[in-house]
């Protein structure tokens, strides 16, 4: 997934978001198939399982009839049409999510040959924090940060100081 480019950086960060916030002890699901961060996850001793692949706009079950204590989406709500069912769906009271944020100077990232390798939405902050009150969360904690690449070229060097992932913890604003 990712032969030559490594995020290195994204990772960190989300690790030490994570640490900061969800105990070791907490069983974490998740959103989406196992990938690197999951076992980077594992790796770090966090017990971690995953949805089954299931498009999560219309199959919301394993979100439902999840157990733990807390339900991770990194890199996972561009990709759906309503992040708003997913996020009514978890049955827990603590949840974190990470999202591209939207670039000025970039068009969303599109796969032409892969319909599940592309993203609907590329968020404003304020348009994921919308859309988690809506759906019944507080965000408690958020980062922000730039994403450079070892490229050369205009956009490379925006890329240096413009955030472009966003980070979250939330907790329910009315847990049950």
């Amino acid at each position: 997934m990712y032969e030559k480019n490594f995020p290195h950086k994204r990772f960190g960060l989300t690790l030490e978001f994570l640490e900061k916030h969800i105990p070791k002890t907490d069983t974490v699901m998740d959103l989406g198939v196992e990938n690197p961060f999951t076992l980077i996850m594992k790796d770090a001793g966090y017990q971690v399982s995953n949805t089954g692949g299931e498009d999560l706009d219309n199959d919301t079950s394993s979100i439902e009839n999840f157990k733990g204590e807390v339900v991770t989406a990194f890199e996972i709500f561009e990709h759906l049409v309503s992040p708003y069912t997913s996020l009514k769906a978890i049955p827990c009271n603590k949840c974190m999510i990470s999202v591209p944020l939207k670039l000025w100077f970039s068009n969303a990232y599109r796969n032409k040959n892969d319909i599940r390798d592309q993203h609907y939405h590329e968020f404003e902050p304020w348009q994921l924090d919308y859309v988690l009150e809506k759906a019944g969360w507080k965000v408690v904690d958020r980062i922000k940060f730039t994403n450079p690449v070892k490229k050369f070229g205009i956009r490379p060097l925006l890329r240096k100081f413009t955030d472009r992932y966003y980070v979250v913890y939330c907790e329910k604003a009315n847990p049950s």
